[in-house]
């Protein structure tokens, strides 16, 4: 017999941590946040775009080559909380975390490194 609570139980086992995160400058305290479906290759992705400088942030790139790689940090700030239909799109859900870390954290300008949206 099939036990629906052990299948659930295991879906939700197998997905990848999805959540909010920032890059953080620690010498000047500058931010980045942004969200994705899976942090741990969203983290390996920070290590290798900071290894290598490939990120398209000018900005970024240039506090990087200033101050150096050890000198960020990735932390997540939130994580997403899997649902019970594994046909579930994040994406909405994502959005909104991360716009609801960037209305309160504010990372722009001197004190971070997302770009300001036009809206409203």
């Amino acid at each position: 017999m099939i036990n629906k609570d052990e299948i659930k139980k295991k879906y939700k086992q197998t997905l990848t941590p999805m959540g909010v995160f920032q890059i953080k400058n620690i010498v000047n305290g500058k931010i980045f946040i942004g969200s994705n479906k899976n942090l741990t290759a969203r983290k390996n992705r920070f290590d290798m775009e900071f290894s290598f400088e490939t990120m398209t942030d000018e900005i970024l790139l240039n506090d990087l080559r200033q101050y150096g790689k050890e000198k960020f940090l990735f932390e997540v700030l939130d994580y997403l909380e899997p649902k019970e239909d594994p046909a579930y799109n994040y994406t909405d859900d994502l959005k909104t975390l991360e716009e609801l870390w960037i209305e309160k954290l504010q990372p722009f300008n001197e004190r971070g490194y997302n770009k300001q949206s036009n809206k409203g």
